[in-house]
């Protein structure tokens, strides 16, 4: 549970970082509301999680999936071919960490 938690929050992380891009200065109010809605939800769960994880296994999915999912959003919506290259490494990283907690190794 505690695992899931972490994803969700990265994905909310993502929604975040999005809404980073889209909101230009917070001189829209809708992307304002959404941008605090997405980096308290991310923040209250991570900090809920890491009650049962390692700090820093937890962290780094947790900001790789955010960074992630703003890597997928810059290559589909803003044509940064560049991305791929982020997106290869932070999955890397991902399944590094991943593959550390499955080992028991990861405390």
């Amino acid at each position: 549970m505690a695992w899931f938690m972490v994803v969700l929050a990265g994905l909310l992380e993502t929604g975040f970082a999005i809404n980073l891009k889209l909101s230009h200065g917070f001189t829209k109010l809708l992307p304002t509301i959404a941008f605090a809605l997405f980096a308290l939800s991310s923040f209250g769960l991570l900090t809920l999680s890491l009650k049962h994880l390692p700090v820093g296994s937890a962290y780094a999915v947790w900001t790789g999936i955010g960074a992630a999912g703003t890597a997928v959003y810059g290559m589909v919506w803003m044509d940064e071919s560049t991305s791929v290259l982020k997106l290869v490494s932070i999955t890397l990283v991902i399944a590094g960490v991943v593959g550390l907690q499955i080992s028991g190794s990861g405390h």
